[in-house]
């Protein structure tokens, strides 16, 4: 199977059908917000490490969650009913994706995919109020949060990150409980972890995702800073 490369001058990409058994789809374009918007609707989502061309991909199966299928564990409930952290939204979209970033240097996520040009993309998708921030603060200090793209009913989850145990999973409970309430149809968790998988996450295939994705296209999209918008 062949990969395409993308025309500068265009933002059409590649049928998401046409990606190499691994999921690569496409190679190059630009980190622009109205191409990073154009690929989240097709379900295609950028992944490269530092110095390489863009990559776009596709995967199947893709890993989802359908926020009526949260799996919140016993061993959670102590930390939601003792109030151990504090959720905000919008409130430090660059922090956080600085805190992912960090993360990934570790060795926790896969080297350092989140390069400056990704954090200036993303960054300006935000102040479009397409792409949001969960942060997680515990006695003011910023502890953990993830980020993600917001488009109709489906958020597209692209990293997480903690400081102190179970910072990051908190977030995600409080935030896919908020998406449950707007009648959120799926949160896109692109490729399957051990992590989302103990959440309630789970395989589905490629077709199925763009049939999402295709009726997806008749909701209308919660833009603007979620800060007001999940606490209403």
């Amino acid at each position: 199977m062949p990969v395409f490369w993308l025309d500068d001058q265009s933002l059409e990409f590649p049928a998401p059908e046409l990606a190499t058994p691994e999921g690569i789809l496409a190679v190059g374009g630009d980190l622009s917000p109205a191409r990073l918007l154009e690929a989240y609707a097709g379900g295609i989502f950028p992944w490269f490490n530092e110095g390489d061309p863009i990559l776009w991909w596709s995967p199947d199966p893709r890993f989802v969650l359908f926020p009526e299928e949260l799996v919140v564990s016993k061993s959670m409930r102590p930390y939601f009913n003792q109030k151990k952290f504090q959720v905000s939204f919008d409130q430090n979209f660059e922090g956080v994706m600085r805190g992912c970033q960090q993360s990934n240097r570790n060795g926790q996520s896969g080297d350092t995919w989140i390069t400056e040009d990704m954090i200036q993309a993303y960054v300006q998708v935000h102040q479009l109020g397409y792409a949001h921030s969960v942060e997680v603060w515990q006695e003011g200090d910023l502890v953990g949060g993830l980020y993600g793209i917001s488009l109709g009913k489906i958020f597209f989850g692209e990293s997480m990150f903690a400081r102190v145990s179970n910072a990051s999973k908190f977030g995600f409970i409080t935030l896919v409980q908020k998406l449950r309430e707007k009648n959120f149809t799926l949160i896109d968790c692109q490729q399957q972890t051990q992590h989302l998988g103990s959440l309630g996450a789970k395989p589905i295939s490629r077709k199925s995702f763009l049939k999402y994705l295709q009726e997806n296209k008749k909701q209308e999209t919660l833009t603007g800073s979620w800060t007001q918008v999940l606490a209403e």
